[in-house]
């Protein structure tokens, strides 16, 4: 047998264990991407289309959604300003 950086094309020694190893290949890269399927769940459904303005009723949703903001927004501004009133008072009372 020749050594392999002699072999010219065709003189391949093992043309069957390269076909194996070209079927093993693609037989796992067909498995691997099979795999990668998109699975959409309807919780990742939803935001994609509140994403895109999709929604049925967005407007209404988008409303909603404003509301529940502002209403975080407000419940931290009285933490942050009961926080304040108590240092406040108890600077007044040192």
């Amino acid at each position: 047998m020749k050594p392999a950086h002699l072999l010219g094309v065709g003189d391949n020694p093992r043309p069957q264990h390269d076909m194996k190893l070209t079927y093993l290949i693609a037989a796992a890269s067909l498995v691997t991407f099979s795999a990668c399927e998109k699975k959409e769940t309807p919780a990742v459904k939803e935001k994609i289309d509140d994403a895109l303005d999709r929604r049925p009723n967005e407007g209404i949703k988008d409303a909603a959604e404003d509301i529940k903001d502002s209403a975080k927004d407000v419940g931290h501004d009285v933490k942050d300003a009961a926080k304040d009133l108590k240092k406040d008072v108890k600077d007044a009372t040192r």
